[in-house]
């Protein structure tokens, strides 16, 4: 029979629709490339990009040239302008402001077919310290309240070109997704003394219905009230709410998580779209925070990564009252998971 289930965190209600279950070999889904004449990432093309931003290079070579391992750059076409004053006012009932904030692009690395999941443990790791160092310089500019760290792969899933890449966009307001889990995780601290995030990694960990693996500190799980087919949340065991806040240790732990759960994802799924997003702690630094409102976000959030491969389509139903179906339980795509051997 269906269930209905219940996200704690995001308060939302899912159907696992048992009646529809489907395995693996049902979800026939290529990772689709966007289609690449000429490819501004590539070595050799930094001049056809904006300023290089960030870099890890081999001593001696020069910024805006070839030899760099991981790039930043900001975005050509971004959605939100660095430039500018916030100027919020009210239009009537309305609020409005001034589209102000960042929007990078972290260019994992110069070859152009060689994905996250391809890559050695010690570039991956380079990578998350461009996330991590990119986090941190934005959050001294006090107009950003929010950092998303977001990565789109194929075409379904939203990405414009094939190179591998990661994207950044800071933005003057903390994005309601990400609100509504530290309003959770507040409500929860603020009752039991204890972080919402924590109490359902332990759970699930004496359980072990919905995990993975655990991974070098982190535990992989599909959610229990997974929106998508192998929805996937990648989180250290041990409570941490601020990505930026990540040592050079923690990084290299998670990018063997990251390969390992990424390549699962490839084999299992025939190499899937997805989107990863990672949720952290929002700008403690930013003007304008209300008085005591993240008092115990140090103690009440928990960084995660939230992986969404992109296996079905969200309908009318879905729309109109804001469920999600789930034709795959979220205990199947887990034990299907952990049978998939993943590269040490």
């Amino acid at each position: 029979m269906p269930e209905l289930r219940h996200d704690p965190i995001q308060k939302r209600w899912v159907i696992i629709a048992t009646e529809r279950g489907r395995r693996p070999s049902d979800f026939l889904v290529h990772s689709e490339k966007p289609p690449t004449s000429f490819c501004p990432f590539c070595a050799g093309n930094e001049d056809k990009t904006p300023p290089e931003i960030w870099a890890i290079r081999p001593n001696g070579t020069k910024p805006n040239t070839a030899g760099w391992e991981v790039r930043v750059v900001a975005n050509k076409f971004p959605a939100l302008m660095i430039e500018g004053d916030l100027d919020r006012r009210g239009v009537g009932i309305y609020d409005q402001m001034n589209g102000v904030g960042a929007h990078e692009v972290v260019i994992e690395g110069p070859a152009h077919d060689t994905d996250l999941s391809d890559q050695p443990v010690e570039h991956l790791a380079k990578v998350f310290k461009g996330y991590r160092e990119r986090l941190a310089d934005l959050e001294h500019d006090l107009r950003f309240r929010y950092v998303l760290i977001f990565k789109n792969y194929g075409l379904t899933a939203g990405a414009s070109l094939s190179h591998p890449h990661t994207q950044l966009i800071a933005t003057p307001i903390t994005p309601r997704t990400v609100a509504i889990e530290l309003d959770s995780a507040r409500e929860h601290y603020a009752i039991k003394e204890r972080c919402l995030f924590c109490d359902i990694i332990n759970q699930e960990l004496e359980q072990d219905k919905r995990v993975v693996s655990t991974e070098e500190g982190y535990l992989v799980m599909t959610p229990f009230a997974s929106r998508f087919p192998f929805e996937l949340l990648v989180t250290p065991i041990e409570h941490h709410h601020d990505f930026g806040q990540l040592s050079d240790a923690d990084l290299s732990h998670l990018a063997i998580a990251m390969k390992r759960t990424l390549s699962r994802l490839k084999r299992a799924l025939n190499d899937p779209p997805y989107n990863f997003i990672i949720h952290t702690s929002p700008n403690m630094l930013a003007r304008g925070r209300r008085p005591g409102h993240w008092q115990t976000l140090p103690y009440d959030y928990h960084w995660h990564i939230e992986i969404i491969p992109r296996l079905t389509r969200m309908a009318g139903f879905e729309w109109g009252t804001g469920f999600y179906i789930n034709p795959t339980p979220p205990e199947d795509a887990a034990r299907y998971l952990r049978e998939i051997e993943a590269p040490a």
